[in-house]
């Protein structure tokens, strides 16, 4: 058994890996500032309220625990504010991920796996997008993860840290259980806010802009479920420790879904209205983003097993559902 600290355990893809890993048997700590995660989202005893910053505690932590690997989830992410906070998004992101890793490797912890992001691209040159693709994000966030990417390369030249960046696209869906899901304070991911619409917790749903080059005009995301997240990092864990080269991956399905798709296939599910309107198209907004996934399926063995779209919207859906009961 494996004792594993991860950061950002209390949060959406944070709480669901940490349940993933402890169903494979592995002791798993949480070490999390509350400040967007959920207390009630752990569910490993073993929780730490702190920052990632701060040396002492997580010295304490690895002692403790024995810990020998980390999964490092911790970060603010909300595009929107970080453009206009770029500096809050440096230091929360990038200066306290140096810091965390350089207490991970003082005291011993040579592998780790890093929640990046596909904003790491920013406008891409092709698609579906390879990982080779130019790395020139358009927004302080994308910027700030990529920086911490950048820097575990470093570490790995220089102490021998090992590493995976994964590289999301769209999470979404929920527990098979409904046990946990999405909860966002302010709430910017699409599928949250159609099922929200769809409660009547919302009175409309925007659609932003209609005019992209796609089969209907709204924009096109590659959307993989958290459940095959978890899945992606606890293979990433599993690589490291056979000695597999550090490197980053993109997960994905390797196929996108329309806004317009989305939507539609919440009014099936739901049987709700989920009224729309239109709204201006946001700067930046690429037509089309999805992943190239051969790389993560040949190096991991992974391939998105839930991310069909009716799996997505209904396990999202019997989440939000109960919630609001």
């Amino acid at each position: 058994m494996t004792a594993i600290l991860v950061t950002g355990g209390a949060g959406y893809i944070g709480s669901h890996t940490v349940r993933h890993l402890m169903e494979q048997g592995h002791e798993v700590v949480v070490l999390d500032n509350l400040q967007t995660g959920h207390r009630g989202a752990v569910l490993t005893p073993h929780f730490y309220e702190g920052d990632i910053s701060d040396a002492a505690l997580i010295t304490e932590i690895v002692k403790k625990h024995r810990i020998t690997a980390a999964v490092h989830f911790a970060a603010l992410s909300l595009v929107g504010e970080s453009m206009k906070f770029p500096t809050k998004y440096l230091e929360a992101n990038t200066v306290k991920s140096q810091l965390f890793v350089h207490a991970l490797v003082d005291n011993g912890v040579k592998q780790l796996v890093f929640s990046s992001t596909a904003a790491v691209y920013g406008l891409p040159t092709q698609v579906p997008i390879p990982e080779d693709s130019p790395t020139h994000p358009i927004n302080p966030y994308g910027l700030s993860k990529l920086f911490i990417e950048q820097y575990l390369q470093m570490m790995d030249t220089l102490h021998g840290l090992k590493w995976v960046a994964l590289r999301y696209f769209n999470a979404a869906g929920a527990s098979e259980d409904a046990r946990i899901g999405e909860a966002h304070d302010p709430e910017t991911h699409l599928i949250p806010l159609v099922l929200q619409t769809a409660l009547g917790q919302r009175e409309s749903l925007s659609i932003f802009g209609n005019d992209y080059n796609t089969p209907d005009g709204t924009c096109v995301r590659d959307y993989i479920h958290v459940r095959d997240l978890a899945d992606a990092h606890a293979r990433a864990l599993q690589a490291l420790e056979n000695g597999k080269p550090s490197g980053s991956y993109n997960v994905g399905t390797g196929q996108g879904y329309s806004v317009l798709e989305i939507v539609e296939a919440a009014r099936r599910i739901t049987g709700r209205e989920i009224p729309t309107i239109l709204a201006p198209r946001r700067e930046g907004d690429p037509d089309v983003l999805v992943a190239q996934v051969d790389k993560i399926a040949a190096d991991l063995g992974f391939t998105a097993k839930h991310s069909d779209l009716e799996t997505l919207i209904t396990s999202a859906w019997n989440w939000h559902s109960q919630l609001s009961c």
